[in-house]
């Protein structure tokens, strides 16, 4: 059996998750990572992402926007801005905003923020990819 760790997940409104994992897996700015028990101290900022938590032989899934991680030995924390579970996820709501920003950014409008258009359409694929 895996050594385990304390998971910590808290957003503004909710304590997200919280419990006793083998593994988690997120994205931050520098790319994906996997942490497990007794890693080394690391703080890193979270980018949109699927968040995969493994727990007694299950993985659960969950789209994760934006924030902050704290990476200690024997806990790990998430402050997060939104994490939503699948069953909290309207598709059609995020399949409208896929649609959006992929309009805006072939639009080439010169008064576009590409880098905004571009994290809306992340963080729809995100919610369509924890969905299915």
């Amino acid at each position: 059996m895996a050594d385990l760790f304390k998971l910590q997940i808290i957003t503004p409104d909710r304590k997200f998750y919280q419990g006793d994992v083998e593994m988690v897996e997120l994205t931050t700015s520098e790319g994906q990572i996997g942490v497990y028990a007794k890693h080394i101290p690391l703080t890193a900022v979270v980018a949109p992402g699927v968040l995969k938590i493994h727990e007694s032989g299950e993985v659960k899934e969950a789209a994760l926007m934006s924030g902050f991680i704290q990476i200690m030995p024997e806990q790990v924390t998430i402050l997060a801005e939104v994490v939503e579970w699948p069953e909290e996820i309207d598709e059609n709501r995020a399949a409208e905003a896929k649609t959006r920003a992929e309009r805006r950014l072939q639009s080439h409008d010169a008064n576009l923020d590409v880098a905004r258009a571009e994290l809306a359409l992340k963080r729809a694929l995100v919610r369509l990819e924890v969905r299915h």
